[in-house]
This record gives structure tokens, sequence and C-alpha cells, in this order.
């Protein structure tokens, strides 16, 4: 990443601020050298063990890892024959000990009920340390005292009783009155390690001993006694005995645990990821952050962005870029905001990356950018000869030579520092090379040119900080699709510049300023309205949404209903078949146990007789309730003609009637010639129908209605029902399940009839049709419904003598229009077909004429 630009956005100042969490120093160390990662699986992994900690501080636990010294220098001592760590480093080792099992016990504890299923899985990496763990605190408590091993305990006690001796013997010196005239004091001093008496220099030789040292007047001599001097001497040889039985037992500690060199090692990265993780959440918390979401192929969004170095003076502000549009320029009134609204995007963006949560609202998302380059302030130099012109170049010139698509590139007063009218040709040719590199873009301008280059621009969105007209200030806020006035004159007007020099200011740039601010300012009035339309768009629609949830959730439960009636009734059929399949099969045994009787005989009739009555029974009662329903339903639709008639818009299919006159003249319009040819042919068949009337007697033909089977009618069974002759079948039908029809025609072959009404389907109810359609719509339908469709109105053409129809497919991605083509080339009843003129559908439309 560019340094320069992280370190003007403030990200290391940030980073410093989150590594003060950090309870160890090498995860603070870590934190320190961490910066933007470009793989995204590694930034989501750093922020999803964050989100973790957020779950399991928030349940009120205790932070786990507690805080340990420098481990990894110990390793190269540890490493090293014959070198030996310090009581202090062993203590070092102990606190990282004691850390990994405090994060151990707590996170195994609540893996399971928090859900912490990362964390977990870095604590299952934990190497098992517990045999070091003994190794360590047998010899040092967790306080980092040396433990009271036996060798050493001998040492110490030999070392106290040798300490009281001394005290004895000085004790008895300085108690004794005879010389109380000899002593300077009456208590024993310290000098190099040893206990001596102050004594008078001219009565030194009352105490035999050793002078260890002289006052500055000389008048004060410094005497160890004689008797002190054996003790003091043995006392040092013990404490120097001890020593070497402390540097023998850390010795042989340090040897011990190389073979831990590698548990060490691998333990180490694992609890700085979790200090480092641990302390960006606890800095987020503390921020009230959240974390963004990966943004993927859609437009950055910043949602309610704070900087974190302003605290509670940041002002909220949303960022957002749209599809297609990544240069976002940023106009307005100085001291409003436009800097800091650069530098706040950066930093979140850069922070993100480094896995931190970020002081914003909960749906932001931001791409990884691989770089991010900018232009901000003033880099004039005078030991580089740099005008500010200049330093603005080099820093635009780096940019865009190392701008690509995953670039972010923030320009602050694109274009300033030179002469403004070639200050905007460079600035639009910049923002013109960088769209070309489909890089992010954030810039700062007062310049209107570019404010109009936004507009006109489609890869461009301006923005502006908004300013309070009554208090002439900035509010800070960022308006998103307006540009702002720079408002330099009302600022500097409160800033102190004489009235005088303002108002001819404004003398000045009046023919010039006016025509421009008008349109910023009703472009502001219209963003305002907009924005109240908008509102009232989104609650009408969550309104429609709610109702049209209510009708699914009221069709859901019809269904239901009628999904448990067809249960029932099915259940009530299922009984019944299984009770007479018994019955029979009980009766078939009875025949076959036995002689033939005339009691079986009437039995079986008898059974027969029952079965048809039940028979009877249920479709009575189907029947009858046939009849209620066809009641409701022409009350339904009596009450519907009687009611007052709305004219409104809908886009719902619907069934029209046709008189006869109609329909022949559409079948006319639709035929043309053809229909002629076959008229004369229609025509007879239509006499030759009219003049034999076709009644329901023996010897009649008939269809079936459901199978479209043909067959003759043999006798009367009983009031509406007949015994029908198919093939070599003979079977009883009700009369109104048939069909008369002459010879082997359908009795669709008098459509014209005056009494009869032909009907133009504007809509397809699963492909089935009882009479042929002069137009067939198939649009909406899968590619194998539509060819479904189509074999069934020319089964109902070939029926009803109709030759000629048309097919309404649309073009579409020309799946449906190379289905019926398709049908149509390879069926054998298709005399022709070709596409519809362009007045009348073109290509989404093809007519076809059969044989």
């Amino acid at each position: 990443m560019n340094t320069k630009t992280l370190q003007e956005i403030d990200y290391f100042r940030i980073r410093e601020e989150i590594a003060g969490y950090c309870v160890s120093a090498e995860g603070r160390q870590k934190l320190l050298e961490r910066e933007p990662l470009r793989k995204t699986e590694e930034i989501e992994n750093l922020k999803n063990l964050s989100r973790e900690w957020s779950t399991y501080f928030a349940a009120g636990r205790a932070n786990p890892v507690s805080a340990w010294e420098p481990v990894h220098p110990l390793l190269s001592i540890i490493k090293a024959r014959g070198a030996s760590l310090s009581l202090e480093q062993v203590h070092y080792l102990g606190q990282f000990i004691t850390s990994i099992n405090s994060v151990k016990k707590a996170i195994q504890l609540h893996a399971q009920e928090l859900s912490l299923k990362l964390l977990a899985e870095q604590v299952a990496s934990l190497p098992d340390i517990s045999d070091m763990e003994k190794k360590v605190f047998r010899i040092i408590t967790p306080d980092g005292e040396m433990r009271e091993l036996p060798e050493v305990v001998a040492i110490r006690k030999q070392i106290a009783s040798l300490n009281a001796k001394i005290r004895t013997i000085m004790q008895g010196f300085t108690s004794d009155q005879k010389l109380s005239d000899v002593l300077q004091s009456n208590l024993p001093v310290l000098r190099n390690g040893r206990q001596v008496l102050a004594v008078k220099a001219s009565l030194q030789n009352r105490i035999p001993g050793i002078v260890h040292e002289v006052s500055q007047t000389a008048q004060t001599v410094y005497v160890e006694p004689e008797e002190a001097v054996l003790c003091s001497n043995e006392l040092i040889q013990k404490e120097f005995e001890l020593q070497a039985v402390i540097k023998k037992i850390l010795l042989e500690l340090t040897e011990a645990l190389q073979p831990y060199i590698p548990a060490i090692k691998q333990a180490l990265p694992v609890m700085i990821l979790f200090d480092t993780t641990q302390a960006a959440e606890r800095w987020g918390a503390e921020h009230n952050c959240t974390y963004a979401q990966e943004a993927g192929k859609e437009p950055p969004l910043l949602l309610k962005a704070r900087h974190p170095l302003l605290g509670d003076k940041a002002v909220p502000i949303d960022i957002r870029f749209m599809e297609g549009k990544r240069v976002l320029i940023i106009t307005g009134p100085n001291t409003g905001g436009k800097t800091v609204s650069l530098k706040t995007f950066a930093l979140l963006s850069m922070l993100n990356q480094s896995g931190f949560p970020i002081p914003a609202g909960d749906g932001t998302r931001l791409p990884v950018f691989s770089n991010v380059f900018a232009d901000i302030g003033d880099d004039q130099s005078l030991d580089q000869s740099l005008s500010t012109f200049s330093g603005h170049m080099k820093n635009i010139a780096q940019a865009v030579n190392s701008a690509k698509a995953d670039t972010l590139i923030l320009l602050d007063e694109l274009g300033s520092g030179t002469d403004p009218q070639e200050g905007t040709a460079i600035s639009m040719a910049v923002l013109d090379e960088l769209i070309k590199k489909q890089s992010f873009v954030l810039v700062t301008t007062h310049q209107g040119i570019l404010k109009n280059y936004g507009y006109t621009n489609p890869c461009c969105i301006n923005a502006s900080v908004e300013f309070n007209q009554d208090t002439l200030s900035p509010s800070y806020h960022l308006l998103m699709g307006v540009p702002g006035e720079s408002h330099a004159l009302d600022i500097a007007q409160k800033s102190g510049l004489p009235g005088g020099i303002c108002k001819a200011a404004r003398n000045y740039i009046a023919t010039e300023q006016a025509d421009v601010s008008a349109l910023i300012r009703g472009l502001n009035r219209k963003h305002v309205e907009l924005n109240k339309v908008q509102k009232e768009a989104e609650r009408l629609a969550a309104e429609s949404k709610e109702k049209s949830e209510k009708l699914r959730q009221r069709e859901l439960e019809l269904r239901r209903l009628e999904n448990n009636l067809k249960k029932g009734k099915q259940q009530e059929l299922n009984d019944f078949l299984i009770h007479s399949r018994r019955q029979l099969e009980n009766l078939v045994r009875t025949l076959k146990e036995g002689e033939i009787t005339r009691e079986k005989t009437l039995s079986v009739k008898q059974y027969i007789a029952e079965l048809t009555e039940d028979t009877m029974r249920l479709d009575n009662k189907i029947e009858a309730e046939e009849e209620r329903l066809a009641r409701d339903e022409k009350q339904f639709a009596e009450e519907k003609a009687k009611a007052p008639k709305h004219s409104t818009s809908s886009n719902k299919k619907t069934k029209k009637k046709m008189s006869n006159a109609e329909a022949l003249k559409y079948a006319t319009s639709n035929a043309q010639l053809e229909a002629q040819t076959t008229g004369t042919a229609a025509e007879k068949s239509r006499q030759s129908a009219a003049t034999v009337p076709l009644t329901f007697a023996p010897g009649a033909r008939v269809k079936a209605g459901s199978s479209g089977n043909e067959g003759l009618l043999i006798e009367l069974a009983k009031k509406g029902v007949w015994q029908v002759q198919f093939g070599s079948i003979k079977m009883q039908m009700k009369e109104k399940d048939l069909r008369l029809i002459q010879g082997a025609a359908a009795e669709s072959s008098a459509p014209l009839k005056a009494d009869v009404s032909i009907e133009l389907a504007d809509d397809v109810s699963n492909g089935i049709y009882e009479r042929p359609v002069f137009e067939l719509r198939l649009l909406g339908m899968r590619s194998d419904e539509a060819v479904h469709a189509l074999e069934r109105q020319i089964d109902l053409c070939v029926l009803h003598n109709f030759p000629h129809f048309s097919v309404i497919h649309g073009k579409g991605d020309g799946v449906l229009m190379q289905a019926v083509s398709d049908y149509l080339s390879h069926c054998s009843v298709v005399a022709e077909f070709s596409k519809a003129p362009a007045e009348d559908g073109g290509a989404g439309k093809t007519y076809v004429t059969l044989k």
C-alpha cells in the first residue's frame, strides 16, 4: 500500500490506537506492523474472529487473554546449549502458559453456547503444553518467585541463621552501656553489604575489628567487629552457594524446555491472533463500530460513517456509489467537510481491509482495493524546487500511472494552484483517463465546469456538503446527486472581510454566477421533493406488499381447504371400494367352496343390487352438489351482470364471446382466399347435418365426452343411462357424457348455426380448449407446455373443420418461436405456415393453414 497516502488519511494513528487495546507486547507489536490486506479470505477471517469476540463479550464474559511479556526472544536462549533462562524470563514463559490455558478453558466452555466456531477452531490448533506447564511451575510460583525447593530451602535456612547471629552480635555492642560514649549511633549501618558500627575515630581502638569506611569529616569510622567478621564471611559464601544452586536449577529447566520449542512456536501466532482480534473488537465496541460487508460486484455503500478522530463532533455521512458510476465529485463551501468526506471513505476502507470494525452503520459494504493514492493538501517544497501546482501534479501523475480497476484515488481541490481554465482542462482530462482505467475516484472541487462534467458523464455522480443559508455555516451533511455552491462570499464576510469588498465581489460575478447558483438551488429543491416522492412510493410499495402477502395467505388457506376436501372424498371412495372388494371376495370364496345353490345366487344378486344402489346414491349425491353449484354460479353471474361496471385497465387476459356475424367476419379476414376454397364443402356438410335430426336412439353413433372414443347406442339401460358398444366392449354410460355424431364426423361440423356462438380465447388454461380458437396465445409458457397447447389446438381444428388460425408466441429469446416452428414443420396435417406481417406482430406471430 502507498505509505504516504496511509499517513495522510490518519491510518497509522487509528492503528496505534487499536494496538493499545492489546494485552501482550507481542500482540501490540504485531498489530502495529499490520497494513491493509488485499486477499478477501484473510480480511473476512479476521473480521469473523472479531465478530465472535463481540458475541463472547456481549454475553458478559471477561477477557480470557491475559498479559504476557515477549516470549519469542526466549526461544533462542532455550535452543542454545549451555544457556540458561533467568528467573524473570521463566516468569515470562509462565505468563504465556497461563494465558493459553485461560483462553482454552473459556472458549471450550462457551463455544457451543455462543456459536464460537472460528475461535474454537483456533483453540483446537493450540498444542498440548501440560508437560511444559508442570516443569515451569515446579520451579516458580504464578507470581514468578522461586519455589521452596529442598536444595534451596536448606541453604536459605543457613543464611537466615547467620543473619540472625550477626544481628545478635551487633545488638550486643549497641546495647552495651560501656560503649555508649564510643558509638556515634545505637543502630548498625550497612556498608558494602556488611553490617558495621559507627564509631568515633578517637575511640576506635575500643572496638577491635575491620574498618570499612571513614566519614568525610574523619570523625567517624565504620567498624565491623571481629565477632561478626567470621559470620559475614560465611554468609557471603552461603549466598554464593544459593545462587549457584538456583543457576543449576534454571539451567536444568532450560535444557528440559528444548523439546517444547515447536509447541511454543505453534502456539505463539495463535495467541497473538487472539490478542489482536479481541483488541479490534474492544476498540470497535467503544467507538460504536460495525463490520462492513464485502461489496463483491455491487457498488460501494457507506452508511452513517464517522471519522474516528472527530469523536462526538463527527457528523454521520452517507456515500453511495451507483452501478456503473465510479467517480464521485464533491462540491460545496469551504470548511464544509469535503476533505473529511474523502478521508473518511478512504480511512474506513483501509481499516476494513485490515480486518478492523469501522464507525459506520449496518449495511455498509466496501470493496477490496489493491492500492490507494491521494493528492491532499499542499506538497510545496523549497528544497526540491516544487511549487504548489507542481506538487499536486507529481501526486496526480503517480496516481494516474499506477491506477487500476481496483485502485482508490483521492483528489482534493483538483485543478487548483494554476490558471482556472487550464486547471479545469487538466482536471477533466485526468478524470477521463481514470474513467478509462475504471478506478474508484473521489474528487473535491470548487470549479463549476467540473460540476457540469459530473452531470454529463455517465460514469460520474455529483455530491455536495450541505450549507445552512440561515446561519451561513455548513452542516457537514453530504447530499448525493446534487452539486453545491461554494458560498465563498458568505463565508468571507462572516470571517471578517469588510462588507464593501464582499459587495464589490458580488457585483463582479453577478452576471456570470446568478444562473449557475439558481440552477443549483433549484436542483436542491428538486432533490428534497424527490426524497418525499421516494418515501411515499416506498410507503405505497410496503402497503401493496402487505396486501399481496395477505392475499397470498388467503389463497394458500383456500388451497389447503380444497385439498382437505379432496382428501375426504378420496378417503370415502377408498373405504367404499375396500368394503365392496372384501364382500366380493367373500362371495367368490363362498361360491367356490360348495355347490351353487339358489340361496347363494340370491345373495350375489342381492349384493350386486346393493352395490348398484350405493353407486347410484353416491352419483345422486354428486349430481345434487353439481346442481347446487350450478345454481350458485348462475346467481353469481346474474348479480355480477346487474352490478355497475367500472372502467379499469388490466393486463389480465380474458375470454371473449363473438356473435356469428363477428366470428365469420374475423375468420374471413384471417382466412381470405383459402376460406373460399373450403366454404362449399363445409356448407354441404352443414346442410346434410341439418336434414338428419340427431336423437338418442338405438343405433345412433355417439362419442364419449372425455376420451373421445366413438361407439354405437345399443339400448336404454335406465333413465339417463345407455348401453354403448365401443368396438368389442359394451359398457353403460350416462347420456350427459355422450355426444351424438353423424357418421364419423363430429357434431362440431355445424359451428355456424344461428344459435351457436364461437369463442375467441385470449388466454390459455393448461393448453386445453373445448373448441379451436382463431388466435392461440402461448406467451409466458415453457416450450413443452406451448407444444402441448399447439398440438391440442391442431387436433381441435381437425375435428371442427377449422383450417386457419394464428399463433402468438412473441420474440423474446427465441425459444418459443423455435419450438413452434419445429413442431409445425413436422406436423403432417399442416399445409403451410408463415410469419405475420410487421403491422400484425411480425416475427412474434405465425399464420397456420391446415390441409
